[in-house]
């Protein structure tokens, strides 16, 4: 029997966030991952001779100010980094949008598009960049989410005016403050911000949170950038640091069960090849996946699953493509809509990451990498129906065929995945992905503190807040870290389990 000061269940960006800030404070931790390679939905995969990003998607963070861009300096580890200039190009059948890295470069864009409401434009944007400029420092520290110890309610008291922009905004859907401030019937503003929700918040800029979407919608001016050879490179820097740390990682080695253990007021953990016992664990899972390891689910835990079964599910196209069909030599995404009109969804509406030109280790010859993901709805409980799949693929490739011709026309090799795939390699039940929509209304406030759902027994990733990112889960995950480094030093029982001599 092996024993550990914390068990953590999933190396996805959440798991490694708890891992990494327990191991920071001395914790003994051991790491258990189902996959051979870390970083679960946001991990770099090989297929073939190709290695594509698991889903199309932008990364911030990765700035020399930002939270992963210190992490780096602070471990000394070396991670190349471009930030594509412009971030992304919209396209759709009115036309081509790019989308600049700077807020003011993009909004002279489009107050240069004719029939543009410039005023309006103007507003609009004071108003987005007050509130992503009072939230976004709130990524900056996992010390400064909720609940605080008495350094964040000083940061946060000291930044009360700030607030002040944000208040008459809860409750409020995007569109509303959209139609109050005369935007929302300008088309390609309109298209930008219902795409950008769709990808950051999983629903429409009429159904979304007003002050979690204009603070999404500053991703792609702060700094959202590309590793080089993959995001997946990132989180193997993870595992260096863990292993100098002197954590325990078993990859391959799926937990199949989770079991209190009364008398001893500890978790027996079961793996493929290990058993461990330990006073706390951390699962990187759905809480349906937690659920299906324990004997008993509880009541917090059916909740939390009810809330993410309305997320979404994915369908995917990894394509390796002709250097010569694609036209930036850089690493950069293309978010191509069919329909605008139509719900940005089931292939109407698809993101696509492009590696560079440079990124030779990608592809054994001298192809391009391309992932593309579009949202797709599950049913209830089960995976969709291999028809519905089919249809939403074909309308994958109608719509890159209609918007990115130079691209459908250069594909060399090319590989199709579903729900059903992303069930079977990330191990995510239904293939569900993104976290639960965050709609307008007080309910999107109400999941804010991290909550145990059993005595030594904590999710992260993203279905716990603030969630929906790779940022915002490994952040998620070093914040719990943090929390549970101050509540031993408060709690007697678990300072005396954790500092246990057979926890090695």
């Amino acid at each position: 029997m092996e024993h550990a000061q914390a068990v953590v269940i999933g190396a996805g960006f959440g798991g490694l966030g708890a891992s990494l800030g327990l191991a920071e404070s001395g914790w003994r931790v051991r790491l258990f991952e189902a996959l051979r390679y870390p970083g679960g939905c946001a991990s770099t995969f090989t297929k073939g001779q190709d290695r594509f990003e698991t889903g199309a998607t932008l990364f911030a963070g990765l700035g020399s100010d930002g939270l992963f861009g210190r992490w780096l300096q602070q471990h000394h580890q070396k991670l190349q980094v471009t930030f594509p200039d412009p971030v992304v190009e919209l396209r759709r059948a009115e036309g081509s949008l790019l989308v600049d890295a700077s807020r003011d470069a993009f909004i002279a864009r489009l107050c240069a598009i004719p029939g543009a409401p410039s005023h309006q434009i103007h507003r609009w944007f004071a108003l987005q960049s007050k509130v992503a400029d009072a939230l976004w420092p709130v990524l900056a520290d996992p010390d400064r989410l909720l609940p605080l110890d008495a350094r964040g309610i000083r940061w946060h008291l000291s930044r009360l005016p700030r607030y002040g922009v944000v208040l008459p905004l809860v409750g409020r859907s995007l569109g509303d403050v959209m139609r109050s401030h005369g935007i929302h019937d300008f088309e390609p503003l309109r298209t930008w911000l219902n795409a950008t929700c769709q990808i950051t918040i999983q629903c429409s800029a009429d159904q979304a949170d007003a002050v979690m979407a204009l603070a999404t919608a500053d991703y792609f001016f702060r700094d959202a950038g590309h590793v080089h050879g993959g995001i997946g490179h990132l989180a193997q820097r993870m595992l260096t640091v863990l292993d100098e740390l002197g954590a325990e990682v078993s990859m391959a080695d799926p937990v199949g069960a989770l079991t209190w253990l009364p008398d001893e007021r500890l978790w027996l953990v079961t793996s493929r090849r290990h058993e461990v016992k330990t006073p706390i664990v951390v699962a990187n899972l759905l809480p349906s996946a937690l659920a299906g390891l324990l004997d008993s689910p509880t009541a917090s835990l059916d909740k939390l699953a009810r809330r993410v079964a309305h997320s979404w599910g994915a369908c995917m196209l990894y394509l390796a493509v002709d250097p010569q069909a694609v036209q930036r030599v850089d690493a950069h995404h293309l978010e191509l809509i069919d329909d605008t009109t139509t719900p940005l969804d089931q292939g109407n509406h698809i993101f696509c990451s492009i590696s560079a030109i440079d990124e030779v280790e990608r592809c054994a010859d001298d192809s391009r990498t391309i992932t593309v993901s579009t949202h797709i709805p599950l049913p209830a409980g089960r995976l969709p129906e291999r028809s519905f799949v089919e249809e939403v693929q074909a309308n994958m490739w109608r719509t890159l065929r209609r918007r990115a011709p130079e691209l459908a026309a250069g594909v060399r090799r090319k590989w199709q995945a579903s729900p059903r795939t992303w069930q079977r390699f990330t191990r995510r039940p239904h293939g569900r992905v993104g976290g639960p929509p965050r709609h307008a209304g007080l309910g999107a406030y109400l999941t804010m503190v991290n909550k145990p759902i059993e005595p030594g027994l904590w999710l992260v990733g993203d279905s716990i807040f603030p969630g929906q990112s790779t940022l915002a889960t490994w952040l998620g995950g070093r914040k719990l870290a943090g929390r549970l480094a101050r509540d031993t030093k408060r709690s007697p029982r678990l300072l005396a389990a954790t500092q246990d001599d057979t926890c090695s």
